[in-house]
């Protein structure tokens, strides 16, 4: 506390931040002062009683930190899924809490990292609050799950059939430019098409079935003739592209992004086949249940492009009414009686 000219001022001695305590009696003044110095302190002996109590049950619970959290989330699921959320949580937007403990955790500092980053930042900070809660690591949700921010994923498109012949026009290496073409003929994605091999291609049933590396899902398509044709090319034995099957998911993505500045394409990426062919199906009438199988049971891809992204014309109701029976009605039973 301090006096400048008739009023008395606070002092935070943390901050330094100074403020009128709007008197002009020093006994008042006081009786201000320490009631702030108490309201400040009883927080922090609840803290340290808290801690106390905590530790009675799980001695872990007062160092725990969120880095004990974010391994547990990188050791759950499918070798690529850990690779992934690996390659998430070394986002500087977690570097605030790496290594807060849990229980000195407020809203204000999940915030602050969901502030710092997007939409799979805000979904993977959502996974550890409900982990660390699941695991009775948390005494309660910091942020309710309603009152969770929800946050709007940027929209996706597709690559369309003259961006798709720009590129492989740029292209001038032969396996590659097989690869897209077989990307644009399945929409597969990147991984799977490049893990094909010709195990993958039944010539008998003329179809080609793969499993998605990401849920393990099975795709099986008939081999069209443009397809057939692609295949015929390829190796009949091993993988159907040896050189790119052996580079990684960044490699490929970063030599993909180097044929589309050449062919001065923006906005789109190798995952941007999956979503063309999604439209593609879409516009031209292809059954949404098969394009959920071909393209992975609950794909996004096939939820956008039939919801909103494909211009699909529809076909006039006259087209179809008097070639269908209507599930209500029955046909009318002859009554004449067969001889």
């Amino acid at each position: 506390m301090f006096k400048r000219g008739n009023v008395f001022y606070a002092q935070n001695n943390e901050t330094g931040k100074q403020e009128s305590l709007q008197t002009k009696k020093r006994d008042e003044a006081c009786r201000l002062v320490n009631a702030r110095n108490e309201a400040m302190q009883t927080p922090l002996l609840n803290r340290a009683l808290g801690g106390v109590f905590l530790s009675a049950i799980d001695p872990e619970a007062v160092q725990r930190t969120w880095k004990v959290v974010m391994e547990q989330f990188c050791g759950t699921g499918r070798e690529s899924t850990k690779e992934r959320r690996k390659r998430e949580v070394k986002s500087p937007a977690y570097a605030s809490i790496l290594n807060k403990p849990l229980v000195e955790t407020n809203a204000e500092d999940l915030r602050r990292v969901m502030s710092k980053g997007g939409a799979s930042v805000n979904h993977t900070l959502h996974w550890l609050h409900s982990h660390a809660v699941g695991m009775n690591w948390l005494p309660a949700p910091i942020i309710p799950v309603k009152l969770w921010p929800k946050m709007t994923k940027g929209v996706r498109r597709g690559i369309n059939a003259e961006e798709h012949a720009k590129i492989l026009a740029a292209e001038r290496n032969e396996e590659r430019r097989a690869y897209y073409q077989i990307l644009w003929e399945i929409g597969a994605a990147q991984t799977d098409a490049a893990n094909l091999s010709a195990e993958n291609v039944d010539w008998t049933d003329n179809t080609i079935s793969f499993s998605r590396q990401k849920t393990g899902t099975l795709a099986r398509l008939s081999i069209g003739r443009p397809l057939a044709s692609l295949l015929a090319k390829l190796p009949q034995t091993g993988f159907l592209f040896p050189k790119i099957a052996a580079t990684q998911a960044s490699c490929r993505a970063s030599e993909f992004s180097r044929r589309c500045k050449l062919a001065e394409i923006t906005g789109v990426t190798l995952h941007s086949y999956r979503y063309g062919w999604a439209e593609r199906a879409a516009t031209c009438g292809y059954p949404e249940r098969f394009a959920q199988f071909a393209l992975g049971h609950k794909s996004q891809a096939v939820h956008r492009a039939y919801a909103k992204k494909a211009e699909v014309t529809c076909p006039a109701m006259d087209s179809y009414e008097g070639k269908i029976i209507p599930l209500h009605t029955k046909p009318a039973a002859s009554k004449q009686l067969a001889g």
